[in-house]
């Protein structure tokens, strides 16, 4: 690896890094950490404040995966690797924020935002399935809806892309998936046996 893209890794984990889920609750008096599920994201934040501040949150979350690298990548020189590389940094980034001990979000938004930059169309297509999942969870009574909503477009997106582009790029969207699938290791163990982490 070289020392150039060594460094764009850092500044995409940086970028990454930054809170938006605290920045959105600015001004509350509220630390997003120690209420609700202490989780700094979306979900929590629309647990416990508002929807506008839970958009700031979603917003901030998503487009920094984009921003990363629209900032740092560059596709013409840049390998399929390099370029997941980055954009796995930002989600690292997010889940392991210097910014709150190493305490990050889970990396839903993050992810979203790199699979958007990378696979704009294939993202946008999977997109209005969290909706439909969450809808239905709702209507259905699943527990921990969200979060399942979540995780089942992210696997759209990752199945869409490893169809539409082989396993050279399909690889790295399966392995941000399944470290997204990970961190929500707590809120499956809810979902499958009742239990809270």
């Amino acid at each position: 690896m070289d020392l150039f893209v060594a460094l764009r890794l850092l500044l995409c984990f940086l970028v990454g890094s930054i809170p938006f889920a605290v920045v959105a609750m600015w001004g509350t008096g509220v630390d997003i950490t120690s209420v609700g599920s202490r989780n700094p994201g979306f979900n929590n934040v629309l647990r416990v404040s508002t929807k506008k501040r839970a958009l700031v949150a979603l917003v901030g979350d998503l487009f920094k995966g984009t921003a990363a690298l629209a900032l740092l990548a560059r596709p013409p020189g840049d390998s399929a690797a390099v370029l997941w590389g980055l954009g796995l940094a930002a989600v690292v980034g997010h889940c392991f924020t210097p910014w709150l001990r190493f305490r990050g979000g889970k990396g839903v938004a993050t992810t979203t935002g790199v699979f958007l930059y990378l696979q704009p169309w294939t993202a946008l297509a999977c997109s209005p399935s969290y909706f439909l999942f969450r809808f239905l969870g709702r209507k259905l009574g699943w527990k921990q809806e969200g979060a399942v909503a979540s995780l089942i477009m992210l696997g759209l997106m990752a199945a869409a892309i490893v169809a539409l582009r082989g396993w050279e790029e399909g690889a790295f969207a399966g392995a941000a998936f399944v470290f997204v699938v990970l961190r929500h290791t707590s809120n499956l163990r809810e979902v499958l046996f009742g239990k809270k982490a």
